[in-house]
């Protein structure tokens, strides 16, 4: 009986650690200015809540957060970025069939963590965004993902490093 209850606790001790986030947490903190110049994407770990999303989330997600900050990182020094999303809402594609409009939105917290420095947490940000769906083509036939991942990246980047990776106009996903 009493390996029972301790296989229990064990397996409870196990479910509750896999949905814990990868962040530390507490209050917003801008990076120092130095490394706002030196800094280097290095590994991106990613964490979420339950969210309603496809199978590729993570992949999709991490692929678009660093293609945005390697274009607002510029420097040598590797940085990891630990994310943890709180909140993923898409459009529905048949509410973009009948209005042609909708909004994607997705929020969480992003550490940036130096990896020199005993993984001391340099800078955090709480970061939402959302962005339209785009017309009835776009919402129905479009990445959905990819489009609200880009934008995550692209208002990050703003938030930490005071600059849009991206000139305006028309790029992989978004308006810019």
């Amino acid at each position: 009986m009493k390996s029972f209850f301790a296989a229990a606790a064990l397996a409870a001790v196990i479910a509750t650690s896999a949905c814990a986030p990868v962040i530390e947490g507490g209050p917003p903190m801008d990076l120092p200015p130095g490394l706002q110049e030196t800094a280097q994407v290095g590994s991106i770990t990613l964490s979420t809540g339950w969210l309603d999303a496809e199978e590729d989330f993570s992949d999709t997600f991490s692929e678009e957060v660093r293609e945005e900050l390697t274009r607002c990182m510029h420097g040598t020094a590797p940085i990891d970025v630990r994310i943890h999303i709180d909140r993923l809402e898409r459009a529905g594609r048949a509410e973009m069939l009948f209005n042609g409009e909708g909004l994607h939105a997705l929020s969480g917290t992003v550490e940036f963590v130096d990896p020199g420095r005993d993984n001391r947490v340099v800078g955090r940000f709480p970061v939402t965004v959302a962005t339209t769906a785009g017309g009835r083509f776009a919402g129905l036939f479009g990445d959905r993902q990819m489009m609200v991942s880009e934008e995550f990246g692209r208002s990050l980047c703003d938030q930490a490093f005071g600059r849009n990776p991206r000139d305006r106009g028309p790029h992989n996903a978004t308006r810019g």
